[in-house]
This record gives C-alpha cells, structure tokens and sequence, in this order.
C-alpha cells in the first residue's frame, strides 16, 4: 500500500462524539481500505487515492450533525512502497525501541 492518511472527522458538539466517530468509522467498511482508530484520528492504507477519498467522503457523511469537522493529511508515496507499520518500525529503529512513553 502505498497512500497512507490520517483522516479525523467529528461533529461540533459539546457532548460525547463517540457515538458519530463510530459511524464514521463504521462508513470505511465499505472501502478497500485498512484503518486502525487511536485517540485523535483514524490511519487509512490503500493503493488507490480516489479510494481514499471515497472512504473519507463515506465518513465525514456518516456524521451527523449541524457541524463536521473533518481534516484529512495524506502521504502518496509513489517512489516506493511503505506502509504504515514499516513508518512505525522505521523509527522504532533509530530510538531503539518502541516509540511510546511505556518503554520499560
């Protein structure tokens, strides 16, 4: 896979968005995508951009509300194939181990 992204969709409210984001997220279904959900967005993988934004479409249009917020950030990488574990690893590397605070 060569397009990885960071999709983060969420309506503007004051309350829980938990509920909204899981319909996002539950939109990339869908999709010939990959995606892991962590506390501030949503990582996709897939070989084809258009697909991307189909998926990111599905999901900022699962949301509902009077308000979404939704901010995409891409890496086409088109040189080369790398996915996002291997962008992980890579500077797991260069530190030395995982790249988290919990290291022990």
């Amino acid at each position: 896979m060569t397009v990885v992204a960071l999709l983060s969709v969420a309506p503007v409210i004051e309350d829980s968005m938990a509920e909204e984001i899981a319909n996002a997220v539950e939109a990339l279904e869908e999709y010939d995508v990959e995606y892991e959900t962590n506390p501030m967005g949503t990582v996709i993988e897939t070989d084809d951009v258009a697909e991307l934004f189909a998926a990111a479409q599905a999901a900022h249009e699962a949301v509902d509300g009077d308000r979404v917020s939704t901010v995409l950030k891409i890496d086409d990488k088109r040189a080369s194939e790398t996915t996002a574990a291997e962008k992980v690893e890579s500077v797991e590397e260069h530190l030395g181990r995982p790249p988290t605070s919990d290291h022990s």
